[in-house]
């Protein structure tokens, strides 16, 4: 079986590549800002849900500079439904840090990258190679996949992570780096997938060995997962009488940290739904809805109660809580299980599911 040729990828990636909003055209410089924006954006997410939420970020914040000097509760609005709220945090945090402590340039390497705020292993690399075309490894899950199935490597993920990554430095070519690291990620996205892979158009084919063995399917081998234990919780919808409804912002730090919440108890897998209404956020005649909200997070999945009260006009809102205008609520800062909440007790339409 001859040895997988950097060159016949980077032919197959001339004329295959995918026409990306963030992706320079060929032969252009890919502007690092863009390519920055772009990963950490696409970090547990997929192509298809940032496309949009990219295009407005680039429109509204073009540069380093503009979004370093945005409030960060504006960012967090803008990015309401992306989820993985860390990473906006984050982002906002780098962006003043470019701007302020290297004069709105990217560090070209990978280590002056990785020392920025949200930018780990994976993503200074991508920077490095794409943007100023570094050698360097970049492994998203895409590339696992495509050098799990090259050299049929039986090790699991995550344990098999360090092969990968000595595989995948040994096919670097000697040069076009951003180019090759692109394809890599483009020809698992779009040949080499997870499922039914189209090994007959795959211009490794000939150097695959999980091809050879006809159970490319099977690769990347992955350790049993560990499912973490369901919490509960309930949250508390109050609509006042003239149309505004009672939100607060989460502490900074922790779980969708600076986003806006409707009310709501802890989660625990301890919680007792008979003393949900202990935790209310004031008095009033609370009526509890039918059904749940469930939502999955990263560790644990969720299952809220969601409970609604109508209040008079002038009622003030609690220490710690204000009153949004029915009309603007679609427009805070909501991760999407608060959406959830906001859909199940009719105060929002329900959101596009995403693929």
């Amino acid at each position: 079986m001859d040895a997988p040729d950097p060159a016949a990828l980077l032919a197959w990636y001339d004329r295959h590549r995918r026409h990306l909003p963030w992706r320079a055209p060929p032969g252009k410089r890919a502007d690092p800002y863009h390519v920055w924006l772009s990963e950490i954006m696409l970090q547990q997410t997929t192509v298809k849900a940032v496309g949009p939420y990219y295009t407005k970020f680039l429109a509204r914040w073009p540069d380093i500079a503009a979004l370093a000097s945005a409030p960060l509760d504006d960012v967090l609005k803008a990015w309401a439904g992306l989820g993985y709220y860390a990473r906006a945090r984050n982002l906002h945090a780098c962006a003043v840090a470019v701007a302020g402590l290297h004069g709105g340039q990217f560090p070209d390497a990978e280590d002056g990258l990785r020392a920025l705020p949200g930018v780990g292993g994976y993503t200074s690399a991508a920077i490095a190679a794409i943007a100023f075309d570094r050698r360097a490894v970049a492994i998203d899950g895409n590339i696992e996949r495509v050098i799990a199935r090259l050299y049929a490597i039986e090790t699991a993920l995550p344990a098999a992570k360090a092969e990968i990554r000595a595989r995948a430095d040994a096919l670097l070519p000697l040069r076009r780096f951003g180019d090759f690291t692109q394809a890599m990620m483009d020809l698992g996205a779009t040949i080499c997938t997870p499922k039914k892979p189209a090994c007959g158009i795959c211009p490794w084919m000939g150097s695959c060995a999980a091809q050879a063995r006809g159970d490319a399917e099977t690769f990347p081998r992955k350790a049993p997962k560990v499912e973490g234990k369901l919490r509960r919780g309930a949250s508390f919808v109050v609509r006042r009488a003239d149309d505004f409804v009672l939100v607060r912002t989460r502490p900074s730090k922790g779980l969708l940290g600076g986003m806006t919440e409707v009310p709501s108890t802890a989660w625990s897998e301890a919680f007792d739904e008979d003393d949900a209404l202990k935790a209310a956020p004031l008095k009033a005649k609370w009526r509890k809805l039918p059904g749940a909200v469930e939502h999955g997070f990263t560790h644990f999945p969720l299952r809220q109660s969601v409970y609604v009260a109508s209040v008079p006009a002038k009622t003030k809102a609690p220490e710690g809580m204000r009153w949004v205008a029915l009309a603007e609520l679609s427009g805070e800062a909501l991760p999407n299980v608060f959406r959830k909440v906001a859909v199940h007790a009719g105060l929002l339409g329900a959101p596009a599911r995403r693929s």
